[in-house]
């Protein structure tokens, strides 16, 4: 062991003929523990909530979409998309055709997003799960059904189980709209609504899901034209690979993004929320610190008896200042360690047992929370670097303590 550190530790743990300086360096030691643990709980709860939020979106969007770099509808035919169907790391080929339309049921009437879907994207995905009334089905016989989402759905007081059909109308493509009768100039087809989803607000008041050769024929669109194309990998763990072999097929012409690129606004705001709690609470963690360079101060004024004999006996101002740097670090290094398990600790209950409910009526009844070493490594490395800064400050009042030290062992 370094002698500073052993004389650090001693002055650390032993009394103090002031007792305000160790009541003052447990109050440090105390605030940055709970620094600390704040630190490590609500970096945790962004965790689960980023991941929670990942997850709802993996259950309706693709690995990768490949849409046209302009215009708004492409033909799939071709080479390209051949070797992209026969891909080995392609799970799924799903093309859709959407746009947004007016529609009409009974005597409400609304916009919404018409999403036209193949029976692949019927199978693969898992919408079945998000089903809160009637069933996700695109076709009864050779009726065309709907599955509309739930706020649409209230907005329109639609419902599965009435027999009245949902009408559907979009312009005709390359045809001017008529002044004297403007719907001879619309396309309109009927769909029976079969089911309502749930997924988010967002995504439930502006989603329709149609057979995707009910929304060709709504677009004008011949048989292999789409508005995008959605591909499931087969490891969806390891998309860039994929994601690099299907630009390369395709060419400049096309757009091929990831899920990070699909949602690009709102993972921006995740990180920058995480970002903005993390600099928040590491400035409260500064504030606490500021006691250490309180305590430490007063240390250094008492020991100046101590400092004089340590001068004396040949002890460098190096090694006296890293006896006292070293005990503002250990305060800073004791809070740490203590907020750390404290932190781990309630995130692990919380994990286990669902302590803290979540208010309201939400998909999940407690708070997410998911641990990642890497904030831990950042929480520790930053409280850390803070604690070891504020300990060299007081250092500031270190040689007038040396010179009187020296002065009252010349006297004596």
């Amino acid at each position: 062991m370094r002698l500073s550190t052993f004389i650090a530790g001693r002055y650390l743990f032993a009394k103090k003929s002031h007792n305000v300086i160790n009541i003052i360096s447990m109050i440090s030691a105390a605030g940055i523990a709970v620094g600390c643990m704040a630190l490590i709980i609500i970096l945790s709860i962004y965790n689960g909530f980023d991941s929670l939020v990942r997850s709802l979106y993996s259950t309706y969007e693709a690995d990768l979409i490949i849409k046209p770099a302009k215009g708004k509808f492409f033909s799939t035919t071709g080479e390209a998309f051949d070797d992209i169907r026969r891909d080995p790391g392609v799970k799924a080929f799903i093309e859709v055709a959407e746009d947004n339309v007016f529609m009409s049921y009974d005597n409400a009437q609304s916009v919404a997003t018409i999403r036209g879907v193949d029976t692949v994207f019927e199978r693969i995905t898992r919408f079945h799960d998000y089903i809160v009334e009637g069933k996700f089905e695109m076709n009864h016989g050779q009726t065309p059904e709907a599955v509309v989402g739930r706020t649409l759905a209230r907005d329109l007081d639609l419902s599965p189980r009435f027999v009245t059909p949902l009408m559907l109308y979009y312009p005709e493509r390359g045809e001017d709209i008529s002044l004297i009768d403007p719907s001879s100039s619309l396309n309109l087809i009927k769909v029976y609504p079969s089911g309502v989803f749930s997924l988010d607000d967002s995504y439930d008041k502006q989603y329709v899901f149609i057979p995707l050769q009910s929304a060709r024929k709504l677009f004008g669109l011949d048989s292999t034209q789409v508005s995008e194309v959605q591909i499931m990998a087969t490891d969806s763990s390891n998309v860039a690979p994929l994601q690099k072999r299907v630009e390369a097929m395709l060419g400049d012409g096309y757009e091929v993004r990831d899920r990070y690129r699909q949602n690009e606004s709102m993972y921006k705001v995740l990180v920058s929320e995480k970002l903005a709690i993390y600099l928040i609470l590491i400035f409260v963690v500064i504030i606490i610190s500021c006691n250490v360079f309180g305590s430490l101060s007063m240390l250094i004024i008492e020991k100046k008896d101590d400092i004089g004999i340590l001068s004396s006996m040949g002890a460098g101002d190096k090694l006296i200042k890293n006896i006292f740097v070293t005990e503002g670090w250990m305060i800073s290094l004791l809070g740490i360690a203590v907020g750390v398990l404290l932190g781990l600790l309630i995130c692990f209950l919380q994990q286990r047992f669902g302590i803290v409910k979540m208010p309201g009526n939400f998909i999940i009844e407690a708070y997410p929370v998911e641990v990642r070493w890497t904030d831990v490594a950042i929480v520790v490395a930053g409280v850390g670097l803070i604690g070891y800064l504020i300990a060299r400050i007081p250092l500031i009042f270190f040689r007038r303590q040396r010179e009187d030290g020296l002065e009252r062992m010349t006297d004596n």
